[in-house]
């Protein structure tokens, strides 16, 4: 390695799970709490200063969305520090991954509906068609999402009842051939956990939907690429999207459920790292 980019102040900023945080802000102070150093940390994350004379300073660490790291940096005769890792929490302790455009992989992931079956058991139900973009934003407030579901992919298990949910009484998707989906923002519901506020299109018909998502982590896998993990759920009426279908069996009980269970279990690759198609 070049000497001279040794010099001066050297760090990598990075989250808790390992990614680099760009565009972190780092300044350096004396002892006498003059700034003397500025520096943006680059696409890697990675922070190098000029040389800067012999001491002790004050390092801040400031990014959109996290909360500010201080940390004392001891200069040396040559005019170099090196703080290693500087890793940033989310603001409040919440944590979601870095800014970035992240692409669903629907061979790793589920789209799930469970409804109520004459009262006394549940009938689950998978969507086997659908793709996903999800884009954290540097402030990730303003993260959005959006999703696309070939309602015709609904399976059950059962051929005569998919058939069933396909027709005008449920999906109707010789009309309605599509499920969409599109979040505005989140918010945060706690640790590790947001709220995604969006629209649902489900048979013709758009209403606001929001889900309970829970980040799960990121990690590298075994083509390359860096993955993100999610669970989301939420609850729907059927009447709410028009299938108003049922039966009554017997006094107070129906067919089906009002409500359907919607539950996403969700693998995301960063689109810089995705495969060439």
């Amino acid at each position: 390695m070049n000497t001279d980019i040794r010099r001066g102040l050297h760090a990598v900023v990075r989250t808790r799970d390992g990614w680099a945080v760009q565009n972190a802000v780092v300044t350096v102070t004396d002892m006498s709490g003059q700034q003397v150093a500025r520096v943006e940390a680059d696409a890697d994350g990675t922070v190098v200063s000029g040389p800067l004379p012999p001491g002790v300073y004050t390092v801040v660490v400031t990014a959109i969305g996290y909360a500010p790291v201080a940390s004392t940096a001891m200069v040396t005769a040559s005019g170099a520090a090196d703080l290693g890792a500087l890793v940033l929490a989310r603001q409040g302790g919440r944590e979601l991954p870095p800014p970035g455009v992240w692409i669903v992989d629907p061979a790793h992931s589920t789209v799930a509906a469970t409804a109520q079956h004459l009262g006394l058991s549940s009938v689950r139900g998978r969507f086997g068609d659908f793709s996903a973009r999800i884009e954290i934003a540097p402030d990730v407030e303003r993260s959005t999402v959006s999703a696309q579901i070939n309602a015709a992919s609904i399976e059950t298990g059962n051929g005569t009842r998919d058939d069933h949910l396909r027709s005008a009484d449920f999906l109707d998707v010789e009309h309605h051939p599509a499920i969409t989906y599109r979040g505005s923002g989140i918010s945060a519901a706690g640790p590790d956990r947001w709220t995604v506020h969006g629209e649902l299109t489900l048979s013709g018909v758009t209403r606001p939907v929001d889900l309970d998502l829970s980040y799960l982590g990121t990690g590298p896998d075994l083509w390359g690429g860096l993955r993100a993990a999610f669970h989301a759920f939420t609850e729907l009426r059927r009447d709410d999207f028009a299938m108003n279908f049922n039966q009554i069996v017997q006094a107070g009980i129906a067919l089906v459920g009002a409500t359907l269970k919607v539950e996403l279990e969700i693998q995301a690759v960063h689109e810089t790292t995705l495969p060439p198609a």
